[in-house]
């Protein structure tokens, strides 16, 4: 009975502790709007208590918060966000270099660290703070321009064998056949990464390959950016609700199956790779040839055991883990629908598309290296210009960790006629920071802004040097502590498959460029205007080139 007792007791207990956290929640939500410093800066109105000012943002029309409010509000303004919490959108240089410069005050968008972390695990891409220095600080050896050097001939080899696929694709059918571009170069990417990344064999280009489990794996772990709202929705009530994460559901389980995957293979891996390191170090008679690979995962194995690194600094096994999403994520989305959108974008610009293409037979090897591929300027130009109006990724967010003033370059009046030459941000306030609309910015690039004009890069605009990205005068890659790590690799790979592929064939539209649309899970992807649910693809004439 006095067990009894207890026990309803100690239930009545939690119960009203439960209670209690859950009305000072919705007291705080409540009050949240009412309070923020931000309040008064112009931007939209709320049209939604649950969604703020974003009830009709979907992927479809998500140029209303980057094109259509910037130009009716300025380029700094107040949004309401989920539960009519005040977020802060800026192309600001000022305000943006700030803010990436100040990483222990703007840390990453929780929610987006959450949606990311349950898919791919916790690796660089999703983590912030301590933990993200310290992973940091071993992976960066792996990503230096003579690790990258090293792997360019994969980057050729898989881009050759792509040029081989697409060669018989076109026998098979008419001279000028609509090829699907964004799937073969994603598997090449996919190659490519494999190799690269973790020494690990996808054989994705083979038609004649055995599926592949890790293959499969990480295509559910992507499928899943594409799910429907309600499993988005399901998500955001865990997010905003941790104690919902108890209870299991369709999403959780898919997630689980890949990444138990993911772990099993990924973890045999290590292991290996640990071997080899410490067979090296070992000096014994086979240690001379122990260490062969020159694959991204050995050198941050490498790099996690050297001597050099206490022991208390080291990534553990689940750390290095949790890389290998980290090198896929990079190395194989943003690589594959950057080069696609590159050759639609020389499908348009015929007059660019072969000036390229005589550059690039200039070159007498078919296998050039890292040195040669950036030896070629308007190769260079190219790729820049298209990173630039086709960012791969379209915005990040930040939320402020603490109290703090921003810097801002170009004042703003807010709702009451006040001008401001800096926003005082609240703890808790979240940042969007639109890398697509600050490369297309007509304040910064001009009135052609928008447009693909690989000349541009010939004589750069000196405004450009405002932009605190930490390449190319650009906010692609992004800058500061969170720049992207493996952006060298991303450009070589980029290169090296238009070197080959350009070489090769003549690119032509399949459809009127206005049936092409871009949205975001993750990267921004290509679709066909009204087909989005079949997925993103790219159809595009292609032709052998015949040389004069």
């Amino acid at each position: 009975m006095a067990s009894t007792n207890y026990a309803i007791t100690a239930l009545t207990s939690f119960t009203t502790a439960a209670l209690a956290y859950a009305l000072w929640k919705v007291a705080k939500i409540i009050a949240g709007p009412y309070r923020s410093s931000i309040r008064n800066l112009r931007g939209p109105p709320s049209v939604s208590w649950i969604r703020g000012s974003l009830r009709d943002i979907q992927a479809e029309n998500a140029h209303v918060l980057f094109e259509d409010w910037p130009r009716e509000h300025g380029p700094t303004y107040t949004f309401q966000n989920w539960l009519n919490s005040y977020a802060l959108f800026t192309k600001d240089p000022k305000a943006v270099t700030h803010i990436l410069n100040h990483g222990q005050i703007y840390a990453k968008g929780q929610m987006d660290a959450f949606f990311l972390g349950k898919i791919f695990g916790h690796g660089l891409l999703t983590v912030d703070g301590d933990q993200h220095r310290q992973q940091r600080r071993i992976m960066n050896p792996a990503f230096g321009p003579a690790q990258v050097r090293e792997l360019a001939d994969i980057f050729v080899e898989k881009a050759q064998q792509l040029r081989d696929v697409w060669n018989e694709q076109i026998a098979k059918s008419e001279a000028s056949a609509p090829i699907e571009v964004t799937s073969g170069l994603s598997k090449a990417t996919l190659d490519v990464i494999g190799l690269a990344g973790f020494n690990y064999a996808f054989n994705a280009l083979d038609p004649s390959g055995k599926p592949n489990e890790l293959n499969e794996a990480f295509t559910s772990m992507f499928q899943m950016l594409n799910d429907s709202s309600s499993i988005n929705w399901l998500l955001m009530l865990k997010y905003a609700l941790p104690i919902l994460r108890i209870f299991p559901d369709q999403f959780g389980r898919e997630t689980a199956a890949a990444q138990a995957v993911t772990r099993r293979v990924g973890m045999k891996l290590i292991q290996e790779k640990k071997a080899e390191v410490l067979k090296t170090a070992s000096g014994g008679a086979d240690s001379g040839n122990a260490l062969r690979s020159r694959d991204l995962l050995t050198l941050l194995i490498k790099a996690n055991m050297s001597l050099d690194v206490p022991e208390n600094r080291r990534l553990t096994d689940e750390d290095v883990l949790a890389q290998v999403p980290t090198f896929l994520i990079a190395g194989h989305e943003t690589t594959s629908f950057g080069t696609a959108f590159c050759l639609w974008a020389l499908a348009q610009a015929q007059d660019a598309q072969q000036k390229l293409r005589e550059e690039l037979l200039s070159v007498e090897t078919d296998r050039p290296t890292m040195e040669e591929l950036n030896a070629l300027p308007y190769l260079d130009a190219v790729v820049r210009e298209t990173l630039r109006v086709h960012a791969p990724v379209r915005a990040t967010g930040r939320r402020s960790t603490q109290d703090d003033i921003l810097p801002l370059s170009e004042p703003v009046t807010d709702r009451n006629g006040r001008v401001h030459h800096q926003i005082k941000i609240d703890a808790g306030t979240d940042v969007t920071i639109p890398i697509q609309a600050m490369n297309v910015s007509t304040t910064i690039w001009g009135e052609d802004a928008a447009e693909f004009k690989p000349e541009r890069w010939e004589k750069p605009s000196e405004a450009i040097q405002a932009i605190p990205g930490v390449w190319g005068n650009m906010m692609t890659f992004l800058g500061g502590s969170h720049a992207c790590i493996g952006y060298r690799f991303a450009l070589v790979e980029m290169k090296a498959l238009l070197f080959v592929l350009v070489r090769a064939f003549v690119f032509e539209l399949a459809l009127p460029a206005d049936q092409i649309i871009k949205q975001s899970a993750v990267v921004q992807r290509p679709y066909i205007k009204g087909k989005v649910e079949q997925g993103a693809q790219l159809p595009l004439l292609v032709k052998p080139y015949q040389r004069r």
